[in-house]
C-alpha cells in the first residue's frame, strides 16, 4: 500500500510539473516613466496545456507592488482597474498589451530603467509559477 500511494503522490507531481512547463511567456517588457511613476508590463502568455490556467498574480524586484490590471472603456472614457485573475484557455494565448490587460508596476525601483532587465515571478491558478525577464524601455516602447 505504501509503494502505491508513493507511486501516486510520484505521478500526480509530475503531471503538475508538466502542466506548469505547458505555460510560457514571451515578448515581456515593461513601459518605464519618468521619475515614480507607475510603469506598465506587457507580455503574451501561452497555455499549450489540455486543460485552462488562470494567471492569478505576478511579484518582482523591480516593483513595489505588481498587479493584474485591464483598461476598458467606460461610457467612452478609458479607465484602468485591478482583476484578480485572467484566464488562459487550453490551447490558447492572451496577450497583455496596451489598452488591455498589463502589469502594473507601483513604486518602480531604481533598476527599472530603460535598457535594464527586470526578473518577475508569475503566479498561477494551478499552483505553479514562472520566471520571466522583463526587457525595460522608455515611454514610447523603445
Amino acid at each position: 500500500m505504501r509503494f502505491s500511494l508513493y507511486s501516486l503522490l510520484t505521478i500526480a507531481a509530475l503531471v503538475t510539473a508538466a502542466e506548469a512547463a505547458s505555460v510560457t511567456v514571451s515578448d515581456a517588457w515593461f513601459r518605464a516613466l519618468p521619475g515614480k511613476l507607475p510603469a506598465a508590463g506587457y507580455f503574451s502568455v501561452t497555455n499549450a496545456g489540455r486543460g485552462p490556467v488562470a494567471l492569478t498574480g505576478a511579484q518582482s524586484p523591480g516593483c513595489g507592488m505588481l498587479m493584474l490590471h485591464m483598461t476598458h472603456n467606460m461610457g467612452g472614457m478609458m479607465q484602468m482597474m485591478a482583476v484578480e485573475q485572467v484566464e488562459v484557455p487550453a490551447g490558447g494565448h492572451v496577450a497583455f498589451a496596451p489598452g488591455g490587460y498589463h502589469l502594473m508596476c507601483t513604486e518602480p525601483a531604481a533598476a527599472l530603467k530603460p535598457g535594464a532587465n527586470v526578473p518577475v515571478t508569475l503566479r498561477f491558478s494551478d499552483g505553479s509559477q514562472l520566471n520571466a525577464i522583463f526587457a525595460v524601455r522608455t515611454a514610447t516602447g523603445r
